[in-house]
């Protein structure tokens, strides 16, 4: 099945990623909650999370957690979030943010007022500070 997710991942619709291995990607939400928010999505289309592989599961889980913990610290937030909900797009994936109130879960309003700049800088701050956490490996260039 092709999703705006796998158009995404296979380079035919632009992102900013800023995670890339053999399984999972990571890239910034264009309808972010704060800065920084990024989507953790399976190289594989797997519609619901419950369908997922255990192992694959796992391996988004420990990127969404490494992600979140960046976000922390890059953007001076209390807490990352972390939800899963799968209606905007038929492809697992995993929302990560950095959050300061449960006000910033509201999905409800997204902010939607981040400009390309802005998310170019928020994804060049996010790649430098998953480097500086030792994963530079899986960082790419832009």
């Amino acid at each position: 099945m092709s999703t705006l997710f796998s158009k995404i991942i296979a380079g035919e619709i632009p992102a900013r990623f800023v995670w890339q291995d053999d399984d999972v990607v990571a890239f910034l939400d264009v309808r972010p909650q704060t800065d920084g928010h990024v989507l953790v999505v399976p190289r594989a289309h797997v519609d619901k999370w419950t369908e997922a592989d255990a192992g694959l599961y796992a391996k988004i889980t420990a990127v969404a957690q490494k992600i979140g913990a960046s976000q922390v610290r890059v953007f001076g937030s209390e807490r990352a979030g972390t939800t899963i909900m799968g209606f905007e797009v038929p492809h697992l994936h995993v929302h990560v943010w950095p959050v300061n109130s449960m006000a910033d879960y509201d999905f409800a309003n997204p902010r939607g007022d981040a400009d390309a700049a802005a998310l170019d800088v928020a994804a060049e701050r996010l790649r430098s500070g998953l480097r500086e956490d030792g994963h530079g490996t899986a960082v790419p260039a832009d």
